[in-house]
């Protein structure tokens, strides 16, 4: 399955130790998901993307991406397709405005449902669909919920609100293509839906069947004594609704000083506009 990695940090941060160097980094998963890849950075709240159909692990542009993205928000995704074409319009990640996804994981007879699950995207947003995955399907579902309640150039969006907005989409999708399955070697007949979501201020994971782990501080950070952001929550286990310097997902343990997490299937976690760390079980049906 693909790979996801992202992260949400009050400093500017260097993704090229994650992406190329540490062990189980995106560049050495590539060779097991080989299909495509995407970065997706912010600089001054704008965000910019870098796509290709390539082998992330045979792909110079993507060394060079890596190593000179620093940016407070990053999203990275290396694909193992299983749906749609081997092109670069099927790479995540996807952007629309500000809104950046990525996704790992599969609909069952997407092109049995394509057109109920088209249905609930708002006619506006459905004509920017350039490519003909289901993640991209699933991207715009949640935008055109979003959008129900705040304008989508809306950066402070509230957590709460954002919780229960996911939450109705997925439940409508999953009315649709029926429950996720959490299984650790999923099957091409199973539903499961597991994505990064960020606006650049807000961003969020769900564990939607396929693993997601996430990390909110260090053992010991080897910056704390330059650092100017180093506090105490740097290196301690973070509680919901309280601030957190750092937040960072990946489908994948990175080793290293990060002390990982791992989400249960349904669960979602985050940080908010003002770096407010959150994680909720939603509602979303799951195969028993």
């Amino acid at each position: 399955m693909c790979r996801l990695f992202g992260f949400r940090s009050v400093i500017n941060s260097q993704v090229h130790s994650s992406l190329l160097h540490a062990e189980n980094a995106l560049h050495s998963q590539s060779k097991r998901h080989p299909d495509g890849w995407g970065i997706a950075y912010y600089l001054e709240r704008v965000p910019h993307l870098v796509k290709s159909s390539d082998t992330a692990l045979d792909d110079h542009l993507f060394k060079r991406v890596s190593g000179v993205v620093s940016s407070h928000t990053v999203m990275a995704h290396i694909r193992k397709a299983t749906q749609g074409e081997h092109t670069i319009l099927n790479s995540h990640p996807f952007q629309y405005g500000n809104w950046i996804f990525a996704h790992n994981g599969n609909i069952n007879n997407l092109e049995r449902h394509r057109a109920e699950l088209l249905e609930l995207i708002t006619p506006s947003l459905r004509k920017f669909i350039l490519g003909n995955t289901d993640s991209e399907i699933i991207f715009y579902i949640l935008l055109s919920e979003i959008e129900k309640t705040y304008a989508l150039n809306k950066l402070d969006v509230p957590v709460e609100q954002l919780k229960i907005v996911i939450q109705n989409a997925l439940r409508k999708i999953t009315f649709i293509i029926g429950p996720l399955i959490n299984r650790d070697k999923p099957q091409p007949n199973e539903n499961y839906i597991s994505f990064l979501l960020t606006n650049g201020q807000t961003f969020i994971g769900f564990q939607g069947g396929q693993p997601l782990k996430y990390c909110t501080h260090k053992t010991k950070c080897p910056e704390r004594d330059e650092c100017p952001y180093f506090s105490k929550v740097c290196e301690a286990p973070s509680s919901v609704g309280t601030k957190i310097n750092h937040l960072i997902l990946t489908s994948e343990k990175i080793e290293g000083v990060n002390v990982w997490n791992t989400l249960m299937p349904g669960e979602m976690v985050g940080v908010d506009h003002t770096m407010n760390f959150f994680k909720e079980k939603l509602k979303v049906p799951f195969e028993d």
